[in-house]
């Protein structure tokens, strides 16, 4: 964890959608997220963070069969609406995309529609969890951005269940964690702990986009929160489609590291370890 920040921050407003993916239909989604993002707008949301693979659905069998349909690059035209919006909404969009290099891996990837309207990959997804290692090529390194002075740390889902991955985005400055992600139903109990468990961890905010409803055969459960510095949820949709809405605030980053002084009390080694037999 690095020491609390010594540059003054303004505050800054995020928004985190719950919605539904239709399996293979880029077009309609695209026209989701420009909805959501409106929306996020008029809330005066500076940022808006959308779920995993949002633009294609999550929806493995699709993703196989369909992967020219499913995959876009920046320069995608189906994916000018969304810019468009964002530009004239003056908001930054995070959203969840399978996309393909120009080598021809395919990526679960998070892009970043900036408020000027320009498209960029700037995370690949480093955990792949079942069948997207059989789809997918793994992010071979971390990657934030920074907006309005804030530094923030990105991961999609099963990368957000690895202490150390939120952990290395913290050390290298960040102070919030955006996670999209997709947990089927079922998985409530581990998604809810995993994520406060980062905030609190690394003294960050961590903004966690999810997943609902049906995508192909596939059912999700949401779970869309803000987590504050000491994993408390700030705000959260408690079911159904819904935006969650937060304004990162850094006398709360400043309070949470005061409490629990990890960064201090964390000694560089833990030593050797003994064995007792008994």
């Amino acid at each position: 964890m690095t020491a609390a920040p010594v540059e003054s921050l303004s505050d800054l407003r995020v928004a985190a959608v719950q919605a539904e993916s239709r399996a293979g239909d880029v077009e309609r989604n695209v026209e989701t997220a420009v909805a959501w993002a409106t929306k996020a707008a008029a809330k005066e949301a500076t940022l808006v963070v959308l779920p995993e693979l949002f633009l294609c659905g999550y929806h493995p069998q699709t993703l196989r069969a369909e992967a020219d349909r499913c995959d876009v690059t920046p320069e995608d035209p189906r994916l000018a609406p969304l810019a468009g919006a964002a530009r004239d909404c003056r908001i930054t969009v995070v959203v969840g995309a399978s996309v393909r290099s120009p080598n021809g891996e395919r990526s679960v990837a998070l892009l970043v529609v900036s408020a000027a309207g320009e498209v960029l990959v700037a995370y690949v997804k480093q955990h792949l969890w079942d069948e997207e290692r059989s789809i997918f090529t793994r992010g071979r390194g971390g990657a934030s951005v920074l907006l309005g002075g804030w530094h923030l740390g990105m991961a999609v889902c099963y990368d957000g269940c690895f202490p150390e991955h939120a952990r290395a985005a913290a050390e290298a400055g960040a102070l919030a964690y955006l996670c999209p992600s997709a947990y089927v139903v079922g998985s409530e109990h581990r998604r809810d702990l995993y994520y406060a468990a980062r905030a609190l961890d690394n003294g960050i905010y961590v903004i966690f986009s999810g997943l609902v409803g049906a995508c192909g055969d596939l059912e999700f459960s949401g779970g869309t929160a803000i987590y504050d510095p000491q994993g408390r949820p700030v705000d959260r949709v408690a079911s159904g489609e819904g935006i969650a809405v937060t304004d990162l605030d850094q006398t709360r980053l400043e309070e949470a590291r005061r409490i629990n002084p990890y960064d201090r009390d964390r000694p560089t080694s833990l030593g050797a370890r003994s064995l007792i037999r008994l």
